[in-house]
């Protein structure tokens, strides 16, 4: 029985000195409660290694929005590592968001026109009402493919509440802007040409390792999460040295294991700099730093540009170091959505009013995995799905799933780690779609299932929209707050009120399957089957199949 209602809204709080001054509450509780509070900070005025920062206390927590980590990295400082942000004198308003780094426009809300402003490396802190002592830290990496998205995308107050923690959420260089990988800058940078945006992440680390203690975090209990392109930042940050103390575990939501090699990032980055009209300029790099943002954003989109190899931050792919246990060991949470491609066949084709057809999904199936594509196409045959389109996701589905299970299993040899899938396929589609759906039948349509990106909602507010969950849906969002949550304090999610979760094991491959249940009418209370262990993930993605490729 799903009763609808949204999630989120405010708790109202009762000012104490209002109350008094109304008659109705007596002095004695007012200093009461005010001795008990005495514990945390009175006003949201904090001190920095920068300077102080003066926040905002909204109902049941405090934020601090738009604090620079890192010096602006135009001009002369384009393409180098991070550089320490200025000291100021005074107290800087800190309670709006900086510019998002720059990007293209998107379907995403707020996002209708590009972004052009590359002053943009700052983050955003959030910490509970009353917290005690020094809480845990959740450092979140937005998605976005590693061209679009900013920290201010996720409102995290919910979990920052529930879970009693501090939240932290960063900006990083995005597109040609953070990845570019030239041998010029190779020469200029020790570090790690081709991942300045992954660099931007460990200075934000570094921040927080000297700062959140002001917040009332605990500098020695930081877990790095991230989702989609976050999630592969997070295991990208797991292999690199220079990573290593920044955080105490690790969550990667829906992201891969994997970076390219320096010379797939040299050849995009040089299909790039042809593109923004630098190739035949004698000075490759004045050229391009002195191209304003918006023909950098222009150019990126014909010829992209992703992180890659280089440098001594990044010297080897996380799929190699992570088998080998050459990676940071921390406890790590790692995971997916059930129809993870679902998104991207929507978006590719559905969405552009062209659906896919019999000869696209065969040539696709061909061009993607080449000498075995006869075997995927008998083992997937167009004719035995309801379309084209559900053939070609079903295959992507599977295919990710096994790549993702290994990793799983490499994960679990050196670490604890904590192995789930977000299978709530009732859901409302995430904040884009969902709007999308309003206007057009042919989303409303679409066979999503909980796909790339629907679980977020289930953990904070996301891109500033409230979606229509059911109150089963509600409890789900509790408990996997609740999991992340205990997980972020202590490396491991268990504790009351929710099913056990056992760490990972290849051999049984059982793990954590989250899904809301429908409430009994007769008790008002759930059935057993909610969320709760599984080893189906195997038979339900068809892993031997692709295990008998690879082999």
């Amino acid at each position: 029985m799903r009763r609808m209602r949204p999630l989120g809204g405010a708790v109202t709080a009762l000012v104490s000195a209002s109350l008094i001054g109304l008659g109705l509450l007596s002095p004695g509780v007012a200093q009461t409660r005010s001795a008990e509070d005495s514990a945390r900070p009175t006003s949201t005025l904090v001190e920095t290694t920068n300077g102080k920062v003066r926040g905002r206390s909204q109902t049941g927590y405090d934020q601090w929005l738009g604090i620079p980590y890192a010096a602006d990295p135009a001009g002369r400082l384009r393409w180098t590592a991070p550089r320490p942000a200025a000291r100021w004198t005074g107290v800087r308003d800190a309670t709006r968001f900086s510019d998002r780094c720059a990007q293209a426009s998107g379907w995403d809300p707020g996002y209708e026109d590009p972004t052009l402003t590359e002053d943009c490396l700052s983050l955003n802190v959030y910490t509970p009402d009353g917290a005690r002592g020094r809480l845990p830290v959740l450092v979140w990496i937005h998605g976005g493919g590693f061209t679009g998205g900013a920290g201010q995308d996720t409102n995290p107050r919910k979990f920052a509440q529930q879970a009693n923690a501090v939240v932290v959420t960063v900006n990083y260089r995005l597109g040609a802007l953070g990845y570019l990988n030239l041998p010029q800058l190779r020469q200029e940078n020790a570090d790690g040409p081709g991942n300045f945006g992954l660099l931007d992440q460990q200075a934000a680390l570094r921040w927080v390792r000297a700062n959140i203690g002001g917040f009332g975090g605990d500098a020695r209990n930081v877990t790095i999460a991230g989702q989609s392109a976050g999630g592969s930042s997070v295991c990208a940050q797991l292999a690199s040295p220079t990573a290593k103390g920044l955080f105490s575990r690790a969550v990667v939501m829906s992201g891969g294991c994997s970076l390219q090699s320096a010379a797939a990032g040299e050849a995009s980055s040089l299909a790039f700099v042809k593109e923004v009209g630098c190739s035949t300029a004698s000075d490759v790099l004045a050229c391009l730093r002195g191209k304003p943002a918006a023909e950098i954003v222009t150019a990126q989109q014909k010829a992209g540009v992703r992180p890659s190899l280089g440098g001594a931050a990044f010297p080897a792919d996380p799929a190699v170091a992570v088998p080998a246990g050459k990676f940071n060991r921390v406890p790590v949470m790692l995971g997916q959505v059930n129809n993870e491609r679902a998104l991207s066949t929507f978006q590719n084709y559905d969405y552009l009013g062209k659906p896919l057809t019999a000869p696209q999904y065969e040539a696709l199936v061909r061009s993607t995995y080449g000498t075995d594509a006869d075997l995927v196409l008998a083992e997937y045959p167009v004719t035995g799905f309801g379309s084209p389109g559900v053939a070609w996701t079903t295959v992507q589905n599977d295919s990710t799933s096994y790549t993702r299970q290994q990793v799983m299993g490499q994960l679990a040899r050196y670490v604890p780690t904590y192995a789930y899938e977000f299978a709530e396929s009732d859901t409302p589609q995430f904040a884009s779609i969902y709007l999308i759906q309003q206007k057009s039948e042919v989303a409303r349509k679409f066979p999503f299932g909980a796909t790339h990106v629907d679980d977020l909602g289930y953990l904070w507010e996301y891109l500033g929209q409230t979606l229509p969950y059911s109150d089963d849906q509600l409890e789900l969002s509790d408990q996997m707050i609740r999991y992340w949550g205990r997980f972020a304090a202590k490396g491991d999610p268990n504790g009351e009120r929710t099913p056990k979760w056992p760490k990972y094991d290849p051999r049984a491959d059982v793990m954590m399957s989250l899904s809301a249940c429908d409430t009994s009418p007769a008790t008002g209370l759930p059935p057993a089957a909610c969320s709760r262990t599984s080893d189906r993930f195997g038979t339900e993605h068809n892993t031997a199949f692709w295990r008998g490729l690879a082999s």
